[in-house]
């Protein structure tokens, strides 16, 4: 059952029996959450209740930059779990600030799906085959830096709106492009509109795009432990303390991606320019039968290097 939040709810943390979850009312954050309802009911036997949060990520129509971007699509669902309005919140992971909130912890990772970026362009174009001067939309400071340091000559204007607005300024004309996370086009049937996917070697992602962030009051944490996927967990982890030694927030120009496969752990992180006239890389990768906290390990191994080579100079210039 879904239903906007009303008020502040004085509630035990299962009401009435029945498990709430809190989410954003965007049509991309039902999508998400509802895999989440479906789930959660397979394995208590009872459908939760859905509650919407309006966050001030959705209300103010200014950028993202300007907003802070980190944690602007978050504080308002964390509120609403630590009030007890609801007893469970589904982020988008990428969305979600690194540091720990007080009262709060991730209860589950579920199974991630596609981390890359994709390009919806008119007339079936890719990033390469797109004109000089070609218009072409993002919200996001990363996205901006990866056009610009790969296609200096395009004209990177800077959108809001959900998912279909976006889509909507490519159909109707108003810009040849945009770039969106995959996996949001995948939960909402959208993956038709894809005219190239962009590969992670040479176009890593935000932190932890791709997954979803089950966030529950601690204590909790053995309402949604059952849908904890072990290998997306220990991915995006080692992701988000890379952006947590980099003190990078969501928002910042930084790219990371990591992957599990034949027993090791890799990880690639690069930092660009705001302006992506320069970028700085780094890839590390180790057994995890040989390390005790492998997403830690290669996340500080990857961190020092970066600001070895002058990964704080650069965010600083971007700042």
């Amino acid at each position: 059952m879904l239903r906007e939040r009303a008020g502040r709810l004085q509630a035990s943390p299962l009401r009435g029996g029945s498990v709430i979850i809190g989410t954003r009312g965007s049509a991309l954050a039902l999508a998400q959450t509802h895999t989440i309802v479906r789930a959660i009911a397979a394995k208590i036997g009872e459908e939760p209740d859905v509650v919407t949060v309006s966050t001030e990520g959705d209300r103010s129509t200014e950028s993202l930059a300007s907003l802070g971007g980190t944690g602007v699509f978050a504080s308002a669902l964390r509120e609403a779990l630590l009030a007890g309005e609801c007893d469970v919140v589904v982020h988008s992971l990428k969305d979600l600030p690194t540091a720990a909130h007080p009262g709060l912890v991730i209860g589950a990772v579920p199974k991630r799906v596609d981390a890359r970026d994709a390009l919806i362009a008119r007339d079936g174009l890719t990033l390469d085959t797109l004109p000089a001067g070609a218009r072409v939309g993002t919200g996001s400071p990363r996205r901006v830096a990866q056009l610009r340091s790969r296609r200096p000559d395009l004209d990177v204007v800077d959108i809001r709106g959900n998912v279909d607005t976006r889509l909507g300024f490519v159909a109707s004309g108003e810009l040849d492009a945009v770039v969106l996370a995959a996996a949001g086009l995948h939960r909402l049937g959208r993956l038709d509109s894809v005219t190239e996917y962009l590969d992670l070697t040479g176009w890593p992602t935000a932190a932890g795009q791709g997954a979803l962030a089950i966030e529950v009051r601690s204590g909790s944490e053995k309402l949604v432990s059952a849908l904890n996927h072990p290998t997306s967990r220990l991915l995006v982890e080692a992701e988000r303390q890379t952006l947590a030694l980099l003190e990078a927030g969501c928002a910042a120009p930084v790219g990371v991606h990591a992957l599990a496969e034949d027993g090791m752990l890799f990880l690639d992180a690069r930092v660009y320019a705001a302006d992506g006239s320069s970028y700085l890389t780094s890839s590390h990768a180790l057994y995890l039968a040989d390390a005790t906290d492998a997403a830690g390990e290669l996340a500080e191994r990857v961190s020092t290097e970066l600001f070895e080579l002058g990964a704080a100079a650069l965010m600083g210039a971007s700042a």
